[in-house]
């Protein structure tokens, strides 16, 4: 059974997310703070973490940052944030997915279950790359810079699987969204320009000047081997 951690100070959200979740045959535990967020990601191992950003003890984004030193679980931020730079940074900390309150049931179930397709399926068509720099095992999630394991998300795995399926050739930005995301994220064209970034830090031997990892401003991306 796939687990769920909701992570919110507020009970009563707490409570109809775990009616809602509970009722679809996710096992779903709960946390209200970050450091009972933290324990439990480390004790019990979520298969998806939902994580509201403003906690009472520490910020949602320093838990987003201290999750990923450890865990690649994906995670869904909740928050009445509306401003673009708190969506940017959590995004640039390794949150999956963003989602503003108010927010429809719906949505945010979709956006739990898509969550879960990018942790659990590889592209069948996407074949191991091997460059002077990095190499990528699609099949076995590694990856090694320099020889030396590096740490990436089902998002980030799943964003290069989409350009490394067509190496060299552009892809475009609402295909890029629509294969990784899944449908109604066409528009979110900061999501690309995040998690392009944070690959090119983790992969790239100079990110200001990617070698690999080629943007067509506007248009979309390629994978340059």
């Amino acid at each position: 059974m796939t687990r769920v951690l909701v992570v919110d100070d507020e009970p009563s959200l707490v409570r109809t997310l775990s009616i809602n979740l509970r009722a679809r045959d996710y096992q779903v535990e709960h946390a209200f703070d970050g450091r009972s967020a933290l324990q439990s990601v480390d004790e019990s191992a979520p298969d998806v973490l939902v994580l509201d950003l403003g906690l009472p003890d520490i910020d949602g984004v320093e838990v987003i940052r201290r999750i990923r030193r450890s865990s690649d679980v994906p995670i869904i931020v909740l928050s009445a944030r509306h401003d673009s730079d708190d969506k940017v940074e959590a995004l640039d900390e390794g949150a999956d997915d963003y989602v503003t309150k108010p927010f429809g049931m719906d949505e945010l179930l979709a956006r739990v279950r898509a969550a879960i397709r990018r942790r659990s399926t590889a592209s069948p068509h996407a074949l191991p790359v091997r460059t002077k720099d990095f190499a990528l095992d699609f099949a076995e999630r590694i990856a090694l810079r320099d020889g030396v394991p590096v740490r990436l998300t089902p998002t980030e795995w799943h964003f290069l699987e989409t350009l490394a399926a067509r190496p060299g050739h552009l892809v475009s930005q609402a295909d890029l969204l629509r294969e990784v995301w899944g449908p109604g994220y066409e528009k979110e064209t900061h999501y690309l320009r995040v998690y392009a970034g944070g690959l090119r830090r983790k992969l790239e031997p100079d990110p200001a000047k990617p070698r690999y990892l080629i943007t067509d401003p506007g248009i979309g991306y390629r994978l340059q081997l």
